[in-house]
């Protein structure tokens, strides 16, 4: 079914589970059409029945296009005759048929222009199409027109090879001409097809390497078997339709062509025609398809068309009544598969008549079949077509036939001597060929066989499945031993067998044993499945090592998820089925056979097994018992409902791991077949889900990795529902199982339920299904027992090759007897001898419960003569007089598994034929001959005097490490004897187990209760010491040892990881080597310290001096984070339609830039780059992880990264390494400046200098010129790392000058680069230092080493004292000075001035290290100014009235003391003084109607005034703390402004809180305040003259900025994906492939496009250069996944939209709802503004641009 977009937008979808995919095809929308979809799912437009008055078209509008429309088709068709040439000895032509395609594109756009025309067009078209008058008239090829003449003959050239058969074959058949007026594939013609009509395949003839007779022959027979002689034959066209489908198939499906054929489906007419048409050449189709070299591509075409056909059941059944689609489509398949067929080398490799598909063939490599099969298959859900092809009994047998083709395919044989040269990966081909061609469409019968009606269909499959297995024994010459060493997972005829069977019994209620075959039949039957299971043991037990990786890829393949339902399940159940029919002793001595163990069930400590080494015993033994308990205890097909099935499936994969949605959807075998309700995404599915397990939402660890949404078992269903047998069969990997158990255990320690080491529990089973209840004779039968005993004997007995897992599968089966045995049991021993033979001496009847209390008192065993057995006396009497024991004593005979098997087989076949002796091959092989053949062997007779339950009783105490450590709990308390769950027994170890079997033997029978209590009154003796012979001394201590070292590994493991830890914990606190190293360091320690590093790469510790500095290991990045800043709280959004846009008027970068141009407009340059700071766009930030290393350490370190030949995540001639320590990326050394931590003392003491000296000293110390400093190692890191950092962001960034190349750039770019890093350090804590402490940062701060780096630099330039801005704003000027200047551009006058650039100005124009009183002095002088900046602001932001409200409350305070520190009275003054210039002339209106409404009173002018200062404030306090130590304090946000300024010294000493307090109270005067403040306002009168618009512009604002953020998404993705997948690229104006979005600032941009390179810069790379300074955020629209560019490099980040089970949905493959999820986002932007992607995101790799 297939919905355009709109339809599917406008309908109801609420609560249901849908994917999307997104065709690229085109195509007909199916809403609206009831036979493709119910109409409860029509969209609202096509729910509105259409009424039947639809106004016809006028006749005359489409006179023209009917007249014009024949030729035209014709036209076309010509060209594509002409343009055809058949390949010259099969060189692909492709480039010709590329010619001729682009050159009728325009003619194909017509044609599908037209049919967006609407309906009238659409019938006009079809008309047209299937007219065959109008074919015939023109294209016949007769008339005069010799070019019409030569196309004809092309066109009959191209048609010779359409048939499946050679043309000169047609003429040996007699076929009659086809009646014109009949559907083109009637059938006409003789109905057997001669002989020869089957020997070709094409007009291309295909070499049958080798094999082929055997091709032949098979194909001489499939010919004659097919009816349909139009198959056979070359094609014949009748109308357009016809042929210009036949030009689309021979120039391989063109996409144009196929979306014109497809849009014209809506006609129905059209449609009719159309799929008969596709029929008729569906032969063809398949032969072009093979020829192929674009397989791929075409069979994604033929799907397309295929699917829209053949989903309509209504056109399907239609089809396959009047063109016999069936026959057609398995006779296309048949002689598909043909032409790869080669000899079976299963069984009897010379004689073998069977042949398989190889899987090495293109054919089944490349899945060319596929688009055949996924027909067939879509076809066989419609019920109708289905009953048609299992009524028709012929076609029954030919798909037999071609199943029959994949029994016994991608034979194994097990290499043993040397290693496989070349490993095959074809084993992949098969399993997809048979779940595909085989599978999938027996899924689809069965979905039919679900009611009674259908029982006589059921009966047909399974008898045609048995035909078709008994041809296949035959021809494989199989009797009654599979080969060794080889095996074939690919049964396919009896998993059909298996699948019927079972629906048959399980819906049907049909009686099994009618469908069943005779003995000797099941017996062949259980031969090959119980093979594969026997291999795969032997696979996992290494056995097949030499066979190369693959076959344990075949073994994991066979029970994955997706193969399992159609592979081991029926394999399994196809056993259970003969288990229950067969002798069950027959059928336990062929599994131990198989499994090769059969020696090794010995009670002797030794034994010679002559077909496994000694090293695999083990394993398979557990093999072998671990198939008989899933055999015993597996209930999928034996009577669980689908529910219960589903529930099960679905703990047992949430028990191996949490699971997220999607993957446990893929991990449940689904059921393929729609209607089954297991679908998954059915509704039975999600409550199932939320019945067993509870949602983990995602989760963000600190590290980065960020999880999905999981699902988690709930309490009760580890509890009750664990079931380690299901979780066995559906591990692909074993290390599940231990997961599984794993995850078990610590459910059992956190709930307090058991506190040691459990054992898997065991699970109740459901009932078993009467018509299986012969199975459980397993149980109950003398050979499992006597195997069962053996085993805990050894056990009991140390010997060797024998492990917990055995007695764990041991005690499983035992308990498995004890909970399905025979309701009622006698008391007394049943006296049933005689028809027993060769067992009576062991066990007396077949009943567990009663054998259990047997006695076995002498075993005669054959042993090698070196056993410890042979040297012991034997017993006095070995016959029975001495005994008179209630048992049955005597001597046990020797027991062989292979002779009884051997008996039983040939009982069975004596009984159905009579003709046995022909029947049993005789046999040479050595491998099972007569006991006593092997001279070394010899016998011996065992005292054994054990039952099963002294036996268990034994082991409990060996369990427990004590004597007598087992007591019957119902001596105590006889309620334990009452048959009810014991919860106490439900989990728990080994001894648990036997504790739990011994009370259910008790409770099944008295006899058995008194003879537990016997046995445990016998007060045990300890077991006697065995001699241990030297071989077994030596496996015990090779054991022991093994163990030891296990132990003593695990012991060192554990010492390491807590050195590990510990060493972590102190490097994560090491103090970082800056400056802070001082902070403990009080005033009253007098001496003086120096700072000392630790060098990671030497180790060795030491102080940084000029010869052999040490450096901070640090990450330079360019940042346009800044800029990014917007004066609105609300975040920007990103654009989803037309109307919204983003500007980028709003940034901090853009409103910085434009005053600085502004300013360079009117005033001079280099006054005018130290009036602003830069580094908003493009700013450089530095980063330390706080390891240091010696400078000439890292070179040498450097050096050897460069010759070290791994490939690395970064580039090494960049500089950038990773730190040795702790591995985060760097690309530089900040070099750490020598000395003591002198200013750190002397910043304590208050200093008792007046201010007039202290601004003197500065500018003294700035007079002083900074010396260029001595050729030191010091001096050139630090000219070094200065290049870095300036090399770190581009050339734009850093050139503002008007001047290029001046040195005021240079000056400018340096104290902004401290203040790009102050800003960043105060956006990090959150905009605010309120919640104070040491800086986040923290230790790993490295500020204080970079101002010495700046500082050393900038002390190179020297400020003109003229022009230096500290006299202007300490000292009162002369008037001429001002004057001076007037020629040429003045400089900016000091109120238009960025204060805090200032600040960094002075601070790093001065000798280092700075004493802390300058630096409050200079914070004192600066405050001043920025405090009449914030009242010049406040006068104009004022209305009219304002300024004379002001101006007269400020002029009445003017005489008070405390003038000079009150804001009225200096705002009345500012206000005075600039009323003389035209500054307030220019009222703006708009200014006027922001404010008016807002009347001013005291209060909100000083929170105006404190908010203005306070960014000052925030940033001079991070200074001060990183330059002189000392926490930053904490408070509350109101009250921040005091105490940053307490914190800072400005607040008078005899600062008391309880008077309100004012701002102005801070100001500390160098100068009489207003004289300087006349001085200074009189520069802005000056200006205003000149240029009154301007004043106000530059006048500095209150900083209102926003914290950076990313632009908010919208919740539901799909509304991204509709706006942006169809966009035009705005420089292309294309739509891109793959199109990306900069979630900075909304840029769309397309990713990889070569239309929008650049000088060889892709678009995304070029962006984030534009955009983030070398960072970019992207989201890939495409694939909903975020991508990260940085720098040089980029990774992939993640998804941000989860879908509701909170999963990513990368690539969209899923096709499900996403949503936002805001945590992911916020994590997204925090890593942003922290600049730590780089560390955080570990997969980087190189970009080339490309991107």
């Amino acid at each position: 079914m297939s919905l355009c977009a709109e339809c599917f937008h406008q309908g109801e979808h609420a609560g249901h589970d849908y994917n999307m995919f997104r065709s690229q095809a085109g195509g007909a929308c199916d809403c609206g059409d009831g036979n493709v979809m119910r109409e409860a799912g029509f969209c609202k437009r096509h729910r509105i029945k259409s009424s039947s008055e639809v106004p016809s078209v006028p006749r005359d509008l489409l006179i023209m296009s009917e007249l014009v429309l024949p030729q035209f088709i014709f036209c076309l068709i010509q060209y594509l005759r002409e343009g055809y040439n058949e390949p010259v000895l099969d060189l692909p032509s492709e480039k010709d048929l590329q010619k001729v395609l682009q050159l009728l594109e325009p003619h194909i756009s017509f044609l599908e222009d037209l049919t967006k025309m609407g309906g009238a067009m659409r019938s006009v078209l079809t008309q047209v199409l299937t007219n065959q008058q109008f074919y015939k008239d023109l294209s016949s090829g007769g008339g005069e027109n010799a070019c019409a003449k030569k196309s004809h003959e092309k066109y009959l050239v191209a048609l010779k090879g359409s048939g499946l058969t050679f043309p000169e074959d047609k003429l040996a058949c007699g076929v009659q001409e086809q009646a014109a007026g009949a559907s083109t594939s009637a059938i006409q013609g003789c109905a057997g097809a001669t002989p020869a009509s089957g020997q070709g395949d094409s007009s291309d003839e295909e070499d049958q390497d080798g094999s082929q007779g055997v091709g032949k022959r098979k194909r001489v027979k499939l010919s004659s078997t097919t009816k349909d002689q139009s198959i056979m034959d070359v094609l014949k066209h009748k109308c357009f339709l016809e042929e210009l489908l036949f030009w689309t198939i021979k120039y391989e499906f063109p996409q144009k062509m196929v979306t014109f054929l497809l849009n014209m489906l809506p006609d129905q007419d059209y449609k009719i025609a159309f799929t008969k048409t596709f029929v008729q050449h569906y032969a063809f189709i398949m032969k072009t398809l093979k020829k192929s070299h674009e397989s791929d591509t075409m069979s994604n075409r033929i799907v397309h068309i295929s699917v829209q056909l053949f989903s309509n059941e209504e056109l399907a059944r239609q089809v396959t009544e009047e063109c016999q689609l069936l026959d057609i489509m398995v006779t296309v398949l048949l002689y598909m598969m043909e032409s790869c067929l080669i000899k079976s080398e299963l069984q009897d490799e010379e004689n073998s008549l069977h042949v398989v598909v190889n899987c090495g063939e293109a054919l089944l490599k490349n899945n060319t079949y596929w688009p055949l099969v996924s027909d067939f298959i879509n076809i066989l859900s419609h019920q109708s077509v289905a009953k048609k092809f299992l009524e028709d009994h012929r076609l029954l047998v030919m798909w037999m036939n071609f199943v029959s083709f994949f029994q016994g395919m991608n034979l194994n044989k097990r290499e043993l001597n040397e290693h496989v040269e070349f490993e095959s990966q074809t084993y992949y081909a098969a399993f997809a060929a048979e779940l595909e061609a085989c599978a999938q469409p027996m899924w689809g019968l069965l979905s039919h066989c679900k009611v009674r009606e259908m029982q006589e269909y059921t009966r047909n499959v399974v008898r045609y499945c048995l035909e078709a297995l008994q041809d296949w024994f035959d021809a494989i010459n199989f009797v009654d031993e599979p080969t060794p060493n080889q095996v074939t997972f690919h049964l396919p005829l009896h998993r059909y067998y298996a699948m019927f069977l079972s629906k048959a019994v399980k819906c049907q209620e049909v009686d099994l044993d009618s469908l069943l075959p005779d003995q000797e039949m099941l017996m062949k039957l259980m031969v090959h499945p119980l093979q594969i299971q026997a291999s795969l043991s032997e696979i996992h037990s290494n056995m097949w090592v030499r066979n190369g990786l693959q076959i344990k890829g075949q073994a994991m393949t066979y029970v994955q998820s997706h193969f399992c339902n159609s592979m081991i399940d029926p394999d399994i159940y196809l056993l259970q089925v003969c288990a229950s029919r067969l002798d069950p002793d027959y059928f336990i001595s062929s599994v131990f056979e198989r499994f090769k163990v059969v020696d090794l069930l010995t009670m002797a400590s030794q034994h010679q097994n002559t077909v496994l080494d000694a090293e695999h015993e083990r394993s398979m033994l557990e093999g072998a018992l671990t198939f008989l308990v899933i055999l015993l205890s597996l209930r999928l097909h034996l009577g669980m409902t689908d529910d219960e099935i589903l529930r099960a499936e679905m703990v047992a994969q949430l028990c191996m791991n949490d699971r997220t949605h999607s993957s446990l959807l893929d991990l449940i075998p689904e059921n393929p077949n729609p209607k089954s309700g297991i679908v998954p995404g059915s509704l039975s599915f999600e409550s199932m889900l939320s019945a067993v397990a509870d949602f983990k939402a995602p989760v963000f660890e600190p590290g980065g990795s960020m999880q999905q949404g999981m699902y988690t078992p709930k309490a009760e269903v580890w509890d009750k529902e664990f079931d380690p047998v299901m979780v066995i069969l559906r591990t692909v990997y074993r290390r599940d199982v231990q997961s599984a158990m794993d995850r078990y255990t610590a459910f059992l320690k956190q709930s307090g339920k058991f506190h040691g080491n459990p054992w898997p529990p065991y699970k109740k089973r459901t009932h078993l299904h009467p018509s299986y209840k012969g199975l459980l004779r397993l149980l109950h039968c003398k050979t499992l027992h006597i195997v069962l005993f053996t085993l805990l004997y050894k056990i009991l007995m140390d010997h060797q090759n024998l492990s917990e897992h055995v007695l764990c599968m041991v005690l499983y089966l035992i308990e498995l007897g004890l909970e399905n045995s025979s309701e009622q049991e006698p008391d007394e021993e049943d006296s049933a001898g005689g028809q027993e033979r060769c067992h009576d001496s062991w066990f007396p009847g077949n009943n567990l419960v009663s054998n259990m209390r047997h006695f076995i008192n002498y075993v005669r065993v054959r042993v090698p003569e070196t056993a410890p057995e042979v040297k012991k006396e034997p017993p006095a009497s070995t016959s029975a007089d001495g005994f008179t024991s209630s048992q049955n004593s005597g001597t046990a005979q020797v027991f062989s598994l292979v002779a009884e098997r051997r008996k039983k087989f040939q009982e069975i076949i004596n009984r159905n034929t009579s003709e046995a002796s022909q029947a049993v091959r005789p046999k040479t092989s050595m491998k099972w001959s007569a006991p006593g053949a092997t001279p070394q062997l010899t016998t011996a007779i065992l005292e054994v005097k054990e039952s099963i339950l002294s036996l268990l009783v034994k082991l409990h105490h060996k369990l427990s490490g004590k004597q007598n450590s087992y007591y019957p709990p119902w001596l105590d308390d006889m309620e334990t004897l009452i048959p009810q769950e014991n919860p106490k027994y439900f989990h728990g170890d080994g001894m648990t187990a036997v504790e739990r079997i011994l009370l259910k033997a008790a409770l099944q029978s008295r006899l058995n209760k008194r003879i537990v209590e016997e046995i445990c009154r016998k007060v045990t003796p300890p077991v006697p010491p065995k001699k241990i012979s030297p071989t077994e001394k030596k496996t015990l201590d090779k054991e022991e040892r093994r163990q030891k070292a296990r132990e003593r590994q695990q012991k060192l493991l554990a010492e390491f990881a807590s050195r590990q830890k510990s060493f972590m914990e102190t490097a994560m606190d090491v103090e970082s080597p800056d400056a802070d190293i001082a902070m403990e360091i009080t005033a009253s320690e007098q001496h003086v310290s120096e700072a000392m590093y630790d060098c990671v790469i030497c180790g060795q510790s030491g102080p940084s001096t000029e010869d052999r500095p040490a450096g901070l290991v640090v990450l330079l990045q360019a940042s346009s984070v800044l800029g990014q800043c917007r004066n609105s709280t609300e975040p920007k959004k990103l654009p989803t339609s037309e109307k919204e846009q983003i500007y980028a008027r709003d940034t901090c970068a853009a409103v910085y830039e434009e005053r600085l141009a502004t300013l360079q407009k009117f005033f001079k340059d280099s006054s005018c780059l130290q009036s602003v700071s830069i580094g908003w766009e493009g700013g450089v930030y530095v980063q330390t992880c706080g390891h240091t290393l010696h400078i000439d350490c890292h070179k040498s370190y450097m050096e050897s990264l460069r010759n070290d030949q791994v490939l690395q995540g970064f580039s090494v001639e960049k500089g950038e390494f990773t730190c040795p320590l702790c591995r985060q990326f760097a690309n530089s050394v900040l070099p750490c400046y020598p000395g003591n931590n002198v200013e750190r003392s002397l910043w304590q003491c208050r200093s008792n200098k007046s201010m007039q000296d202290l601004i003197k000293e500065v500018e003294e110390l700035q007079e002083q010129l900074g010396t260029f400093p001595s050729e030191t190692n010091l001096s050139k890191e630090m000219e070094s790392v200065m290049k870095d950092i300036k090399s770190t962001t581009q050339k734009k960034y850093t050139d503002y000058s008007k001047t290029p190349g001046s040195p005021d750039n240079d000056f400018l770019f340096m104290y902004s680069v401290a203040r790009t890093n102050l800003e960043l350090e105060l956006v990090h804590q959150g905009g605010n230092l309120c919640q104070g402490g040491a800086s986040t940062a923290g230790k790993r701060s490295c500020l204080h080493q970079l101002f010495h780096v700046l500082a050393m630099h900038m002390r190179l330039y020297s400020i003109d004292s003229a022009y230096n801005p500290w006299k202007k704003l300490t000292q009162l000027m002369e008037d001429k000075n001002l004057q001076m200047c007037g020629e040429e551009q003045p400089e900016v006058p000091v109120l238009y001035r960025d204060v805090l650039s200032l600040l960094l100005i002075q601070i790093l124009t001065m000798p280092q290290p700075l004493h802390k009183e300058h630096f409050a002095c200079i914070i004192k002088v600066l405050f001043t100014l920025l405090y009449i900046q914030a009242l010049v602001a406040l006068s104009v932001k004022g209305s009219t009235d304002d300024r004379t409200t002001w101006m007269n409350s400020g002029a009445l305070k003017k005489n008070m003391s405390n003038a000079k520190t009150s804001h009225e009275v200096l705002l009345s003054h500012v206000i005075s003084e600039l009323s003389k210039g035209k500054i307030y002339d220019q009222e703006d209106t708009e200014d006027l109607s922001m404010d008016s409404n807002t009347a001013w009173c005291p209060h909100s002018t000083e929170t105006y005034l404190q908010q203005f200062c306070l960014p000052f404030l925030r940033i001079t306090s991070l200074l001060q703390h990183h330059l002189f130590g000392g926490e930053l304090p904490s408070c509350q946000e109101d009250e921040e402004f005091t105490v940053l300024a307490n914190c800072l010294g400005l607040l008078p000493s005899p600062f008391q809180s309880s008077h309100p307090f004012s701002s102005a109270s801070c100001l500390d005067w160098p100068v009489p305040a207003f004289d300087i403040i006349s001085q200074w306002c009189s520069e802005l009168v000056s200006f205003a003259d000149k240029h009154p618009t301007q004043v106000k512009i530059l006048f500095l604002q209150e900083s209102k900025w926003d914290l950076p953020r990313l632009l908010q998404l919208p919740e539901n993705y799909n509304t991204i994906f509709q706006y942006y997948h169809r966009k035009s690229c705005s420089v292309c104006t294309k739509v891109p492939k793959d199109p990306a979005v900069c979630l900075v600032c909304g840029t769309f941009v397309c990713l990889k496009g070569l239309c929008c390179k650049q000088q060889s810069y892709c678009e995304c790379v070029l962006h984030s250069q534009n955009c983030g300074a070398g960072t970019g955020i992207f989201l890939l629209i495409n694939a909903s996944v975020i991508i990260i560019i940085r720098g040089h490099r980029f990774c992939l980040w993640g998804s941000v939209y989860l879908d509701a089970h909170g999963e990513e949905d990368r690539d969209l493959r899923r096709g499900k709802p996403l949503y936002i999820c805001k945590e992911r986002y916020n994590v997204l932007e925090q890593q942003w503004i922290s600049h730590t992607f780089d560390h955080i995101n570990k997969r980087w790799g190189p970009h080339y641009n490309g991107l």
